[in-house]
């Protein structure tokens, strides 16, 4: 079959009548069609062949109709051209010819619609035949007849259609035939015939194009791109967004004879998709940190390549310190050059550079920023010839202008256009809300800090006992510095105690707690109580602080920033003392120190952890271990092992072996420290890291001296002069006479209220220390005695000649204790 024939034809009825429209012959299509033998319908008028007969009338009274208006028609053609003579009507054209629509009942009782046309029967010489027929019936289904206009009329418009661009390729898909605009834009042959992409596209996309082509052609499934760019050879500026459609065609007999593919220019929309997928990324980007810095940086990366070739964020000096931007009386305003992520060779074109440097900028009086020669708020047509255009925008947030970002793209992209300076600027009003807070959370952290820090001892300390370094590093997380602490707090007999906690939470609210609890430990220190004694007085305290945080003011309202939720704190104290070079140690829930022993081995003390403070009830148990000169003992918090990498058994055993490097235990605590916690940025802690390392000294045995003293007050003589016989050794002589009254005064009160056996021990370190030691578990209180008194005033006298004095608890009573600073 033909392809170019009419569905409809070989399906199409004929029969023919005479001249009273009576059926002489009947087709086989007809019988076909119609279920009607030609035995049944030849000779019969053809108006019974109607569903309805009375319709005839109608039939008739339409074609008088258009026989009327075909005369008035042909009247005004003659008196129009009346010069020239009317051209002879073909039998289509012919008064006679006679077509319409009519619904026919078939053989079986079925009506059809038919579209029907009746031609007159003519002689070569144009007279009509002498036979009985007359005329020629011819009809098909009209189902079929309106298919096959509509396909015309559908075809002949959409290569008549200039929104959709229509291509009809062949099997070596060389262009058959193109609508008016393939693509939406100039670059192209005037004629395509013949042609094939790569003629007229650069060769990537019409790769990319042909490709899925020749798919279509070996399989036949349809072609669906959403978006494919591209551009021509001539003109490639910044090419043109296309959806493609494509489906394979083949002949009526299945031979595949070409594709046909629609391109539709999406280019705006394509764009538009492009701007809001930069627009997210440049939101999630500078809404996940804190830093100024960091926000910067993460929007000059998705700015450029996303929206530019070359992206510069400058933010205002005050900023970075937590202040609030604003131009000085001359207007102008001191930018740091904070970010610029992009091409090399645009950013020397632009006259910048990498390095961070400042920049004065003026402002408007509307307080925009007036962007300096070659940075104007949007230029195409005036960019340098490096560049196809440049933005601006200022970094504005709640009043207060923090910055701008400058984007800058290269020669041969595509020009800025209003819809990109709009979507800029609604990035860097995020931008500056995030910024903003940056700011805002950067003045926060630094009060924390520095009240943190105020709150902890200095970072390094030297005793008779130990040498410490401690480094200590804020976390930089949206919930702020951390509630850790350490401490080195100075003993009675040359001894001190290293504490290292970690308040639960962050922010200023546990940098004040933390301060309490330090506060606590240092007072309860110098009651010289035994490791857990302390954590069970420290417990107490805490537990005192849960219910003070748990009780609203009077009216039923919790008081401003005043946490409700319960909190606690971790904390270990140790005692070391440098004449028996035993440390002494308990743990309230916190990991256990380390120790690195001369010889570079290094062990965590076996301390049995009790519940953290704040739980209450609960025994703490010490833990003793015997440390050789020269030990480092490592107190540190949580956040130090956690950041090795999350799990706490891989972070004991990092920090293992840290310090048991080569060297570790001899080199500078210092740089011992600034080992441990190398490669722990600030900005991922997930928690402060708090660190305190001490390397023990001990005092020599011949800096010591002890006496057993019998209960009797002539022995106090016996101890004065074994006292100066070893001042004098130690060439002490200056302080013989103020020794031997404390001595006197202290071991006749002993003897005197106690009763035996009494100890005595003087102690050289970097203060002379006298000890005396008694069975009874009553502390000596100091009184001012009155004139008519006869005693009262030893421990006066003591307490003036000396420089500190007190006395604490043992296990067998208690010891009074007088230090004198060394001449």
């Amino acid at each position: 079959m033909d392809s170019r024939r009419p569905p409809f034809v070989d399906s199409a009825a004929g029969a023919l009548l005479d001249a009273d429209g009576r059926i002489v012959r009947w087709t086989r299509e007809a019988e076909q069609l119609l279920s009607l033998p030609a035995s049944e319908v030849c000779g019969r008028p053809v108006r019974e062949l109607l569903a309805d007969p009375a319709t005839w009338t109608a039939l008739l009274a339409e074609r008088r109709a258009e026989r009327a208006a075909a005369a008035e028609r042909a009247a005004a053609a003659e008196r129009a051209a009346s010069a020239e003579p009317a051209a002879p009507q073909s039998p289509e054209q012919s008064s006679d010819t006679w077509s319409g629509t009519a619904l026919v009942r078939s053989g079986r009782g079925e009506e059809l619609g038919i579209v029907f046309q009746v031609l007159p029967l003519e002689d070569s010489d144009g007279r009509k035949p002498s036979g009985a027929a007359r005329y020629f019936l011819l009809g098909a289904p009209a189902e079929l007849v309106t298919q096959w206009r509509q396909d015309q009329a559908f075809t002949r418009e959409l290569f008549l259609q200039d929104r959709v661009g229509l291509a009809v390729f062949d099997t070596q898909l060389r262009l058959v035939r193109t609508n008016t605009h393939l693509l939406p834009y100039s670059g192209l042959p005037p004629d395509l015939t013949g042609r094939r992409l790569g003629d007229f596209l650069e060769p990537e996309g019409a790769e990319a194009v042909e490709k899925q082509l020749h798919e279509v052609l070996r399989t036949g499934r349809p072609l669906v791109i959403s978006g494919e760019l591209v551009r021509t050879i001539e003109e490639p500026g910044g090419g043109a967004a296309m959806a493609i459609s494509a489906f394979r065609l083949q002949a009526a007999d299945g031979q595949v004879i070409g594709v046909t593919a629609l391109f539709t220019d999406v280019t705006a929309l394509h764009r538009s998709g492009e701007r809001l997928a930069v627009l997210h990324r440049a939101t999630a980007a500078v809404g996940g940190s804190l830093s100024v810095t960091g926000t910067a940086g993460d929007l000059a990366a998705v700015l450029a390549p996303g929206l530019a070739d070359l992206a510069v964020v400058e933010i205002a000096e005050a900023v970075f310190t937590g202040e609030e931007p604003a131009p000085g009386r001359d207007g102008r305003l001191l930018l740091r050059r904070t970010a610029v992520t992009g091409d090399a060779d645009l950013l020397e074109d632009a006259g910048l550079d990498r390095v961070a440097e400042t920049t004065a900028v003026e402002f408007d009086t509307e307080g925009s920023p007036i962007a300096p020669v070659g940075h104007p708020t949007l230029t195409t047509a005036d960019a340098s010839p490096s560049t196809a255009g440049t933005m601006t925008a200022p970094l504005r947030a709640r009043g207060s202008l923090l910055g701008r970002v400058t984007v800058h793209r290269a020669a041969g992209r595509l020009a800025y256009e209003p819809a990109d300076l709009d979507l800029l600027r609604e990035i860097a009003a995020r931008t500056a809300l995030a910024l903003d807070n940056a700011r805002r959370y950067t003045r926060e952290h630094r009060a924390a800090v520095s009240l943190q820090r105020s709150l902890l001892p200095p970072a390094h300390f030297e005793t008779a006992a130990v040498t410490t370094a401690s480094v200590y590093l804020p976390t930089d997380t949206a919930s702020g510095v951390g509630g850790d602490w350490f401490d080195v707090i100075p003993l009675s007999s040359a001894r001190v105690a290293l504490v290292a906690g970690d308040v639960v939470g962050h922010g200023l609210e546990a940098s004040a707690t933390m301060g309490r609890l330090r506060t606590a430990v240092r007072t309860l220190a110098d009651l010289d109580l035994e490791p857990d004694e302390l954590l069970v007085h420290l417990d107490d305290l805490v537990c005192q602080l849960l219910i003070e945080g748990a009780r609203p003011e009077e009216d039923g309202e919790w008081p401003a920033g005043q946490r409700t939720g319960p909190f606690g704190a971790t904390c270990v104290y140790a005692v070391y003392d440098p004449v028996s070079r035993r440390c002494a140690m308990a743990s309230a829930g916190h990991p256990p120190p380390a120790v690195a022993a001369p010889d570079g081995t290094v062990e965590y003390v076996p301390v049995r952890p009790g519940p953290p403070l704040g739980v209450s009830g609960l025994p703490f148990e010490v833990a003793e271990v015997e440390l050789a000169p020269g030990s480092v003992l490592a107190l540190y918090t949580d956040g130090l092992i956690v950041g090795y990498g999350g799990d706490l058994d891989e972070g004991l055993a990092e920090l293992r072996s840290r310090m048991a490097r080569p060297g570790a235990a001899a080199a500078p605590l210092r740089e011992l420290g600034r080992a441990i916690v190398d490669g722990q940025p600030a900005h991922r802690l997930a928690d402060d890291v708090t660190l305190l390392l001490a390397r023990t000294r001990a005092v020599p045995t011949d800096a010591t001296a002890t006496w057993s003293v019998e209960a009797d007050p002539a022995a106090v003589a016996r101890v004065r002069g074994s006292a100066t016989a070893r001042l004098r050794a130690w060439g002490l002589e200056e302080l013989v006479f103020t020794t031997e009254l404390v001595l006197s005064e202290l071991v006749t009160n002993a003897i005197r209220y106690a009763g035996g056996p009494v100890e005595v021990r003087l102690i050289l370190a970097e203060r002379l220390t006298c000890e005396v030691s008694d069975p009874s578990a009553t502390q000596p209180r100091m009184r001012r005695a009155r004139l008519t008194d006869e005693g009262g005033r030893g421990l006066y006298l003591v307490a003036q000649l000396t420089s500190r004095w007190g006395s604490r608890y043992t296990r067998n009573g208690k010891t009074i204790w007088a230090e004198q600073e060394l001449p």
